[in-house]
């Protein structure tokens, strides 16, 4: 699936505050696990959960679609 990444930063930022870390914390922890904390990408969603590290499509008990991300892929590093 295509997608602008555009908003990567953005969403990585709003996940770190969510879920209490700061970036290279929550980075480093997702590098060492088997799962990994994620946000939905669509601009008004902040749904978070756990997923796999390399998800880059995962899916949003809110908006109901596809569109929940990894940190690590929101960082780049996957």
């Amino acid at each position: 699936m295509a997608r602008s990444t555009k908003n990567y930063a953005k969403k990585l930022k709003q996940l770190c505050e969510l879920e209490g870390f700061e970036e290279m914390e929550m980075l480093e922890l997702a590098t060492y696990d088997s799962v990994a904390h994620a946000i939905c990408i669509n601009p008004e969603c902040t749904y978070t959960t756990m997923m796999e590290p390399d998800q880059d499509a995962g899916w949003c008990e809110e908006c109901n679609e596809g569109s929940v991300v990894s940190c690590l892929v929101l960082a780049g590093m996957l």
